[in-house]
């Protein structure tokens, strides 16, 4: 179990607290236990009660409820909240907007006990008259209801990507004669995924029969050559199985989208049976198509003109850009940060781009402690050369589309991530015009995750795209693709516009720990549905090249 998944625990024993009018110094206890164990320097799981005791903020009882939590899943205290409180309001606390006051509301004084019931009553204008609410209010709780309805049985592709491994690996080694292939939207290294679906030479009977006796899968329907199931989480799998003499063009058939096989059957009807896919391809006299592009937007004009990109891998990426240290909220220190790039990862830099100092909710940086670590990363760049740390700010877009701090600090800084984090509720116009304004100022070097999006759960501020893009490649600045998992932003979809405009990209983990630099295997993902070849990604570049490119973007 994560420290995130224990602190989530803690977080919704202190808002059952609060809708429960309990004592509001423990209540406030509770949620400072939720931020301490999330800011864990360790895993939770491998500590002992006395290690966990140790910890700053984390006393006996709060190491005792992290151990129940791990073995159990909840604690006494927890137990006895949820016992008391309706399936439905507890739903209620997962839509954002939705406070423990305003649920006690919606409960207590208007009687209502599930998120269908409060969608209706929003529809019925019924929240309008309550305490604490207003129109707006209601139009935010509606569409926030909406967004998750829609995105019901969705899941991340990073929440998925292990157990699909696993699964595979199981079917490898219980039908060790057969062959067993990834498919569908998990091999697209689509961002969302309704379905894992993995191809077979194992007859259906054989895997169905597996799953019956596996535990923790239920078998939702069987067919001659597949099979559905989901499992505890609600995740659903399909098994496809096929000859082994028609496994290339079945593997191809359901790896790409509706799009893209509609596109190679408008070339032939019968998709020719080959020994692989490539040959499948060349047999088509098409270029061999990465999964990763096969969604039928252009891949296939494009390999019939024999003009696909090379597509960027993980191996290319030299270094890592848009980083946060225990200088703002981040979980490590910049020397930590930076070691486990270079020992670790093997990357020849790292950029670190603490919150700037509108950001009092990460610990912003005030211009002292700004220059505090300025002062430290030049002692770490001597003891670490040739390893380079650059000296890099995330500095808030304000709501007027000025940057956080003036001219003469943003100028002294190696590189500049520009990013909205507060007022996330502008018209498409006035978001666009704020990131416009950003994007013009000289001292932007990057305009971090564009949107804001967190995927399944926030859908992100509405901007014009090319407006956007076009002031990018106007103002030569780059543009973010955010690898957090939670992010991926900019969606892939508006990536191939940015490269045709001559946009530079930057795969950027936005690691706030040193595990989080991983991430940029999911930007990779990304980056690779949008088209990005290492030519075209800033943080592909080796270091005497982004030292140049630094140098040459500081305004004079």
């Amino acid at each position: 179990m994560e420290n995130k998944a224990i602190a989530k625990t803690f977080k919704l024993c202190s808002q059952l607290m609060e809708v429960f009018n309990e004592n509001p110094f423990r209540t406030k206890a509770m949620a400072a236990a939720s931020f301490k164990v999330n800011k864990l320097p360790f895993p939770a799981v491998d500590a002992t009660p006395d290690q966990l005791s140790e910890q700053q903020g984390i006393g006996k009882s709060t190491a005792e409820k992290i151990i129940s939590i791990i073995e159990t899943g909840s604690f006494p205290e927890l137990d006895q909240l949820v016992s008391k409180t309706p399936h439905g309001v507890l739903d209620m606390l997962s839509i954002k907007g939705l406070g423990p006051k305003k649920i006690q509301v919606i409960w207590r004084e208007l009687g209502i006990e599930s998120v269908g019931e409060l969608l209706y009553a929003c529809n019925e204008n019924r929240l309008v008259e309550a305490k604490g609410f207003g129109l707006k209010t209601q139009e935010e709780i509606r569409k926030a209801i909406e967004f998750s309805n829609a995105n019901q049985g969705l899941f991340l592709y990073a929440k998925v990507e292990k157990l699909a491994a696993e699964l595979l690996d199981t079917l490898a080694s219980g039908f060790s004669g057969d062959q067993h292939f990834l498919t569908g939207e998990l091999r697209r290294k689509c961002e969302i995924i309704s379905s894992v679906d993995i191809l077979t030479t194992t007859a259906i009977h054989q895997i169905a029969s597996w799953a019956e006796n596996a535990g923790g899968y239920t078998i939702l329907e069987t067919f001659d050559s597949s099979l559905l199931f989901t499992d505890d989480l609600g995740i659903r799998y399909q098994i496809i199985s096929t000859e082994k003499e028609n496994l290339a063009i079945d593997l191809l058939l359901t790896t790409g989208s509706k799009d893209h096989i509609s596109a190679l059957k408008a070339i032939a009807e019968d998709l020719p049976a080959m020994p692989t896919e490539e040959a499948v391809y060349e047999a088509l006299g098409l270029s061999y198509v990465p999964p990763e592009l096969r969604e039928g937007l252009r891949e296939v004009r494009l390999a019939q003109s024999h003009t696909l990109p090379e597509l960027i891998t993980y191996q290319d990426l030299k270094g890592a850009l848009h980083n946060h240290s225990t200088y703002s909220d981040g979980m490590h220190t910049v020397e930590q940060m930076a070691r486990y790039s270079k020992d670790e990862l093997g990357l020849s830099y790292l950029g670190v781009c603490d919150h700037s100092r509108s950001a009092v909710y990460a610990n912003g940086l005030s211009i002292e402690r700004v220059e505090q670590q300025w002062a430290e990363i030049e002692l770490l760049n001597a003891k670490l050369s040739p390893f380079r740390i650059f000296k890099g700010i995330e500095s808030d877009i304000l709501s007027d589309g000025s940057l956080d701090y003036p001219d003469e600090v943003l100028k002294r800084f190696d590189f500049v991530v520009a990013s909205i984090h507060s007022n996330l509720r502008m018209d498409e116009e006035k978001a666009t015009q704020r990131l416009i304004r950003a994007i013009e100022n000289p001292y932007t070097t990057i305009l971090g995750h564009p949107t804001g999006r967190l995927l399944l759960s926030r859908s992100g501020y509405p901007i014009d795209y090319k407006k956007v893009i076009d002031a990018c490649a106007a103002n030569h600045v780059v543009i973010e693709i955010n690898a957090n998992p939670l992010r991926l932003d900019l969606d892939w979809r508006w990536q191939s516009y940015a490269l045709e405009k001559g946009v530079l990209l930057s795969i950027n983990p936005d690691a706030h720990r040193t595990e989080g630099l991983a991430d940029m295997r999911y930007g990779v993902y990304a980056a690779r549905k949008g088209g990005l070849s290492a030519a075209n990604c800033l943080n592909a570049f080796p270091l005497e090249k982004i030292e140049a490119y630094f140098a040459q973007r500081k305004p004079r």
